[in-house]
């Protein structure tokens, strides 16, 4: 039974995938070529990570299942005497109650009633006779829209930009606000009515509002509050040939992201050796007579996948979200004809506590949730932030988003460069009252400087000892 399952599941991952990228990208977008080319693979490898995910979690959950049903069954078979003592009398009419809180934080209450029916032989054949009856009750937020509601979860942030309040006043609540919830809310009844895990409620109300706002000059900016998870995806060759092998060899790790560049060197993407293992794998696997049809062509499907994003590894470089500062907006809005949705590449400043730190907008994320940055971005905001651990879990971080800024071509980072743009762009909208915009510093790791040779005292015209060195010398080849 766990080996058909385990078939089931793989089977189902080509069409899961095929319909979650019908559904993210349906109507047809509106965008420039290469833009949906990046956010269609960098959404592909999502869907596909994310059912990998569930994969293993149903396996573990299956295996939990059997060794529970076993437990459970050694412990009926040592009370089934005493229940059998018991079994001359009906169970008495009433209900059962019991009331406990879901693993997704949503108070649960059950209860069971009783009542004394007819034969078994004709209860048994009836529909009415054993039903089970599930609702769940929610509440759909409304968007903040003040300076005032703003500044209950971020004091402050009219001091740090001060020409806010003014925008606010004319400001409007996006349609991607109703569309998010539109979203979850169409998720939640999915999954409710197949009994499936709902999602939870921290994730629900995660976005405390959305506006359009315009510049004194009549340009779009796009603000968002929300909390902020952490998304580590991303590799390039060119700027770090080496990453750590549990990374080179995860199932799981993406090595894409939205934003991505013509390769400017031919060191290789280090993702390359590990997906490159990984085909192998497969290809021996489906010569085994040993492998199931299901499971040939799941790795058809797999290693077909595999080839596509080698390609595109060897030809081109993406952001790394453990280096780089980006946010990620969802797919939707980046494939959006709408002059207030995000672009891929476009600056942005996210605002948290009294800080303000420039980005752009680097990756795409779900359409039913909001608030996700670089692991980067994570850390500066909270050290102790990893890809399992969100640096700010309350509504608190405000995503300003300036539509239309993006550069015309992409390139490698220039934190400096990312810098002045946003500032220019907060000028725009009244400035930053003297709060400084974070510098980011280039904390990729730089290769040593090979070792100068020393020259040997008989080749030389000076001993060791008379030869001159410059000051600071015993310090060449450290980083600072």
């Amino acid at each position: 039974m766990l080996a058909a399952g385990v078939g089931l599941c793989f089977t189902a991952v080509p069409g899961k995938v095929k319909r979650g990228l019908k559904e993210i990208f349906a109507p047809t977008p509106v965008v420039k070529a290469p833009d949906e080319a990046d956010i269609r693979r960098q959404v592909e490898a999502r869907l596909r990570s994310e059912m990998e995910r569930e994969l293993e979690r149903e396996i573990e959950a299956m295996k939990k299942a059997a060794a529970e049903k076993e437990a459970r069954d050694a412990r009926e078979e040592a009370e089934s005497a005493a229940r059998e003592a018991e079994n001359a009398g009906l169970p008495p009419a009433g209900s059962v109650t019991d009331v406990r809180k879901l693993r997704s934080g949503i108070p649960f209450r059950t209860e069971v009633k009783f009542e004394n029916g007819g034969l078994a032989s004709k209860e048994r054949v009836d529909e009415a006779s054993y039903t089970a009856f599930y609702q769940l009750s929610l509440r759909v937020p409304a968007a903040a829209r003040t300076m005032a509601e703003l500044e209950v979860t971020h004091p402050g942030l009219s001091a740090m930009l001060p020409g806010l309040p003014p925008l606010l006043d004319k400001a409007e609540i996006s349609p991607w606000f109703r569309k998010l919830y539109e979203n979850k809310t169409t998720r939640v009844r999915r999954d409710a009515n197949s009994l499936s895990e709902i999602l939870t409620k921290h994730n629900f109300y995660d976005c405390e509002t959305i506006l359009h706002l315009r510049s004194a000059s009549g340009k779009p900016v796009f603000l968002m509050r929300a909390e902020m998870d952490v998304v580590s995806d991303g590799s390039d060759g060119d700027r770090l040939a080496t990453m750590p092998d549990e990374i080179v060899n995860s199932t799981h790790y993406q090595p894409f992201t939205s934003y991505g560049w013509p390769k400017k060197s031919t060191t290789p993407n280090p993702m390359v050796a590990g997906w490159e293992r990984r085909i192998v794998g497969a290809e021996k696997e489906l010569a085994d007579r040993a492998t199931t049809a299901e499971r040939k062509t799941w790795l058809r499907d797999r290693i077909a996948y595999l080839k596509r994003g080698i390609a595109d590894l060897k030809a081109r470089s993406f952001l790394i979200a453990e280096y780089d500062p980006f946010i990620v907006i969802p797919v939707n809005l980046l494939t959006a004809n709408d002059p207030f949705a995000p672009k891929v590449g476009d600056y942005a400043v996210v605002a948290h506590g009294g800080k303000l730190y420039p980005c752009i907008v680097g990756d795409g994320g779900p359409t039913f949730k909001v608030g996700e940055a670089s692991l980067r971005m994570a850390r500066e905001i909270n050290p102790k932030s990893s890809p399992y651990s969100r640096p700010e879990s309350d509504l608190k971080v405000t995503y300003l988003v300036f539509p239309g800024s993006r550069d015309a071509e992409k390139g490698p980072p220039d934190y400096e460069r990312w810098r002045q743009r946003c500032h220019e762009l907060l000028g725009e909208i009244g400035g930053t009252g003297g709060t400084p915009l974070h510098v980011w510093q280039d904390l990729l790791p730089k290769p040593a400087a090979p070792a100068e040779a020393t020259p040997s005292p008989a080749s030389s015209g000076a001993s060791p000892a008379s030869a001159p060195r410059a000051p600071g010398a015993a310090e060449a080849g450290k980083s600072e």
